[in-house]
């Protein structure tokens, strides 16, 4: 070896070795790290696949060395970031919504009201997912939360209608029929206008389950709505509205 001292044998320098190593290391968030990965299925979820082999994974990490550990990347990873995200900006947006309602309906029984409603979408996506064996991921969780939106939508539309009816003099029972006869045809046409649109877009492989979901839980939601909202309206309303008579 040359120096600018001279020549130099190597062996004065340290030992010499050959050995076999890895010609690119590997980092993950700056760390040497080794990736294993495949290919799934044809209809198999990457999700499902973690799940499967979640006992195998942590019976490796009880042997692992000190300093060594397992991460799971990937469609799993992703999947969490994204719903740590979204779960990250519900509560603010939860009380944006009830803020908006209160603004909106002016009394708090009318607010639980609409609440309630947006749970009659689980019934459809459920029983949707269930059918067409979609998994419940991220987009999925996308479409629930968006559902329920158009459900209380449905709702509120319902609802003011009603105590538009009795404003004007008609008692609770001819303003909760007419109103369920009156809206029934415009919240039905909104529903199938959006089931039919969302309908090329359930075959879609990352849209697919979302769309699943928005088309069962609305056509269910949309008919348990139009059932069910007036018959609880007459039973939470009946009762003051006969206090209010006997005053």
């Amino acid at each position: 070896m040359q120096t600018q001292m001279g020549n130099v044998f190597l062996g004065q320098l340290g030992s010499l070795e050959i050995k076999q190593i890895f010609p690119v290391i590997w980092r993950r968030n700056g760390e040497p790290c080794i990736t294993v990965q495949s290919d799934v299925m044809p209809g198999v979820e990457p999700l499902e696949i973690v799940e499967q082999i979640k006992q195998k994974i942590d019976n490796i990490k009880k042997h692992l060395p000190y300093g060594y550990r397992v991460e799971v990347g990937g469609d799993a990873e992703l999947s969490q970031t994204a719903n740590d995200a979204i779960f990250a900006l519900l509560p603010p947006t939860i009380g944006i919504m009830l803020l908006v309602l209160m603004l909106q309906l002016q009394k708090f029984s009318r607010v639980v009201l609409v609440l309630c409603s947006s749970f009659l979408g689980l019934i459809g996506a459920v029983l949707a997912l269930l059918i067409f064996k979609a998994p419940f991921g991220f987009v999925a969780l996308l479409g629930l939360i968006a559902l329920a939106g158009m459900i209380m939508r449905n709702t509120i539309l319902l609802v003011d209608q009603i105590e538009y009816n009795k404003y004007n003099g008609l008692t609770l029972n001819a303003s909760v029929i007419d109103a369920t006869i009156l809206r029934a045809r415009p919240v039905i046409l909104t529903a199938l206008a959006s089931v039919f649109a969302f309908i090329p877009l359930a075959f879609n492989i990352f849209w697919g389950p979302m769309a699943i979901v928005m088309i069962g839980g609305l056509s269910v939601a949309t008919f348990l709505t139009l059932l069910s909202l007036p018959a609880f309206y007459l039973i939470i309303f009946s009762d003051k509205q006969k206090d209010k008579a006997a005053q």
